[in-house]
């Protein structure tokens, strides 16, 4: 189907993952344990969500959106109707073709809202979703197991604060890193 539409076959989904200091595995010189310190409060949320975009004769595609939830008092929690709608139109825009839409049954995929939009726009947007309950089938989800193993040793109080100066392992020892301003956590 996609194929004969000229379509991109876009497969959705989302994750979460709270900003708590994680535990995870490091590295660190023979001898020294590395401890990396942190508040124990580190309260939050950052929820994910992303479509990983294919078409036979183009390069993949990633596009994605972040939210961060902070626990306050009537804060949305995690992604709204809103925010799927906004981040289909995003990919329309940047794929700049019709899609072909594979992602869950997460009850906002189905609210009425949603279904409006989808009905409202099926010249370039045509739906489907997986079964009850299929990770294995969606390749988004490898993406964010290959995010939330990446982000392990990240120990994120404040995601608006730059970086401070960081190191990285090299065959003699440490070496030096400059901080990169498109990094934003402390």
């Amino acid at each position: 189907m996609a194929v004969a539409l000229g379509a991109w076959i876009v497969f959705g989904d989302e994750a979460g993952q709270s900003l708590r200091p994680p535990r995870a595995r490091s590295w660190g010189r023979i001898g020294r344990t590395p401890v990396v310190r942190v508040r124990g409060r580190g309260s939050g949320r950052v929820s994910m969500a992303g479509m990983t975009c294919f078409r036979r004769g183009d390069r993949s595609r990633l596009i994605y959106s972040f939210r961060f939830h902070r626990g306050r008092k009537g804060e949305p929690r995690g992604f709204t109707w809103q925010d799927y709608r906004d981040l289909i139109v995003r990919a329309h825009n940047q794929l700049k073709g019709p899609i072909v839409l594979v992602w869950d049954n997460l009850r906002t995929h189905l609210m009425p809202q949603m279904k409006d939009f989808i009905a409202a726009n099926e010249d370039w947007l045509t739906v489907f979703h997986f079964p009850s309950y299929a990770p294995d089938l969606n390749p988004q989800e490898g993406i964010w197991s290959l995010v939330k193993r990446m982000i392990g040793n990240l120990a994120a109080a404040n995601p608006h604060r730059r970086l401070p100066h960081r190191h990285r392992p090299d065959h003699r020892g440490l070496t030096p890193i400059k901080p990169t301003s498109h990094i934003q956590v402390q």
